[in-house]
């Protein structure tokens, strides 16, 4: 808590220059003898200086700023990227306080340009496209809940639909590919468990607390799309759906038809037939190779791509979408 105090304190004077040891002592909820005993600490590294009178304060030079290779320019650039994207999402003050404590650093044109708030270059909106404000109330309060050890009650929908209702212990919000999660205790199962946020229905505070259990960063299941249960997917794409699949499985693992390589099963040989252009590259049809769990999830991805994709390999997920798709043609039947 000590090292936060004097760490923040000096970056609002790297911000202002010049502040009251009143202002920082209603700040902390400290004493204004306690500030200056912070102060005494910065000076030992920092040129932190004291002024006593009217116009008096503490002050820091104009000339003074963090060691220059505390952060690369590509480190102060991720770091005001993340910064946006929280704040897309969850719109507090301390977020823009912490990108000001940044600019602070770097007095010179580039600040500008990096932390200006302005969409200069870069406009980072993680939200979704429905409503935001909704899932931003329910990060904020797993957020709150896990810094206060609070229970949390929540009616979950599962991704088959089945909604239930159970108590849990936030620990840990996660950001991953565009999507909240929180990883917390479940009491019903007796076990932690990764609640995509987006699925809670509702959410509230019980009134009770928890005591925090230790986990660690190889305690959460971060990786579950590289599974031992995944396997090789080869999927035909359209040009129709080129644009998607780019998106969902990155442009890596897309190549044209004409560059495959070694023997093609019949589905591909026909499809290059049909529609090679003069110059021997095919203009129209995409082979997508990755490595996928072969689930009902992977089917029904593949079917909200519509007729754009189709599934060459393997025999097993080809099975599952031809069901799938066979089930929604029978609603419409």
């Amino acid at each position: 808590m000590k090292f936060d105090i004097a760490t923040d304190m000096l970056f609002e004077l790297l911000n202002h220059r010049k502040l009251t040891a009143q202002y920082f002592a209603q700040k902390y909820k400290i004493s204004v003898r306690t500030v200056f005993r912070y102060v005494d600490v910065l000076s030992l590294n920092v040129p932190v200086e004291t002024q006593s009178g009217r116009t008096g304060g503490i002050y820091i030079s104009d000339a003074y700023k963090l060691p220059v290779g505390l952060l690369s320019k590509e480190e102060y650039e991720a770091a005001d990227e993340a910064l946006e994207a929280m704040y897309s999402q969850l719109p507090e003050e301390r977020f823009l306080n912490v990108r000001k404590k940044l600019a602070a650093q770097r007095k010179t044109d580039e600040k500008q340009l990096f932390f200006s708030g302005e969409a200069n270059y870069l406009l980072i909106d993680s939200g979704s496209w429905g409503d935001s404000k909704s899932l931003s109330e329910k990060i904020r309060l797993f957020e709150n809940a896990a810094k206060n050890r609070e229970v949390i009650e929540i009616d979950y929908v599962s991704r088959e639909g089945k909604r239930t209702v159970r108590k849990t212990e936030p620990h840990i919000l996660i950001y991953k590919q565009n999507v909240w999660y929180v990883y917390a205790f479940c009491r019903t199962q007796q076990a932690f468990r990764l609640f995509r946020i987006g699925r809670v229905y509702s959410a509230f505070l019980t009134g009770e607390t928890f005591t925090r259990r230790e986990i660690t960063r190889d305690d959460i299941p971060l990786h579950y799309w590289d599974s031992p249960a995944g396997a090789p997917v080869k999927l035909e794409v359209k040009k129709s759906a080129y644009a998607d699949v780019q998106d969902w499985l990155g442009c890596e693992n897309l190549r044209p038809l004409r560059e495959s390589n070694g023997a093609k099963n019949g589905a591909e040989s026909e499809a290059e037939n049909a529609t090679n252009a003069p110059d021997g590259t095919n203009k129209e049809i995409w082979i997508a190779e990755a490595t996928l769990p072969v689930d009902d999830v992977l089917a029904k991805k593949i079917l909200s791509l519509g007729a754009g994709v189709k599934v060459l390999e393997p025999a097993e997920l080809q099975k599952k979408t031809a069901e799938l798709a066979a089930a929604v043609a029978e609603v419409y039947s």
